[in-house]
């Protein structure tokens, strides 16, 4: 399966060529073969020698909706709300990059029937079991975050313990967070054992938490259009350097005897 993102060790390469053959003309030649698509105002770099083959899957997880509104911030914003807006915009991200994404949801509803009496419980399982159904390459669940100390900011992802690939995916997206959102955000990557999508989830999958509804300042950028546009851009980056670093994911999965752990319910926080 080609790659949908351009390593990052090609750059020098592309540089060497600039300068024997010139600039204009490798750009030129790139941009026949689709190595460039523009994305607002930067160049996104993707490897699609072969349009109708070069594709990775992407699940996108927006999360909570319907009845269950998540986090709810200080000035009474719902956290199912921005998830999906932001999820959105990644949407458009991924797939202007050759990438089939996958939705678990597109509109403000939960994943559960009126009848299950245990709605967040089927919620869960149901995505759960769209994101095992359809052998993504990646997994990414979107969430805001919220905490007692008011001060409390900045993005950070989470990665299942177990996971060296979930580790590697969360560290591409936390960089690219931090360079293209908020340079002074010092948090990183974080592992978890505990959550319930981590757990039981068998692809390659990170949540990320895009900021703190708790923080009144970062909870009004996040109701911001063009602020969520620049988080769904800075996760695709993300999400397209470590699919371009990671080669064949699948093959790799496959090699390495099952990283990924998909321990049962027990214990289990839901997220």
């Amino acid at each position: 399966m080609p790659q949908c993102g351009l390593r990052m060790n090609n750059v020098s390469f592309l540089k060497q060529w600039g300068k024997k053959y010139g600039i204009g003309i490798i750009v030129g030649l790139l941009l026949s073969v689709g190595f460039l698509v523009m994305d607002a105002d930067r160049w996104i770099s993707v490897h699609t020698l072969n349009q109708k083959t070069a594709k990775y899957t992407v699940v996108i997880d927006s999360g909570h909706g319907g009845v269950d509104p998540g986090k709810i911030g200080v000035d009474g914003v719902y956290e199912k709300d921005i998830n999906l807006a932001i999820a959105k915009q990644l949407q458009k991200v991924l797939e202007r990059n050759n990438c089939q994404v996958i939705m678990t949801r597109e509109a403000d509803q939960g994943l559960y029937e009126e009848s299950d009496t245990n709605k967040k419980r089927a919620d869960m399982a149901k995505r759960v079991s769209i994101m095992n159904g359809c052998d993504a390459d990646v997994v990414v669940s979107i969430h805001q975050n919220s905490y007692t100390d008011a001060t409390s900011r900045g993005a950070q992802v989470f990665y299942q313990a177990t996971s060296e690939s979930g580790k590697q995916l969360a560290a591409k997206i936390q960089e690219t967070l931090k360079r293209d959102v908020a340079p002074d955000n010092r948090r990183q990557i974080k592992a978890n054992a505990d959550y319930y999508l981590l757990k039981n989830t068998t692809s390659t999958m990170v949540i990320v938490e895009c900021g703190f509804l708790s923080n009144l300042q970062e909870a009004k950028q996040l109701q911001e259009a063009e602020y969520q546009k620049k988080v769904a851009q800075a996760i695709g980056m993300g999400v397209l350097y470590y699919l371009g670093e990671s080669g064949e994911t699948k093959q790799r999965k496959e090699d390495s005897n099952g990283d990924e752990n998909t321990a049962g319910q027990s214990g289990a926080v839901w997220r």
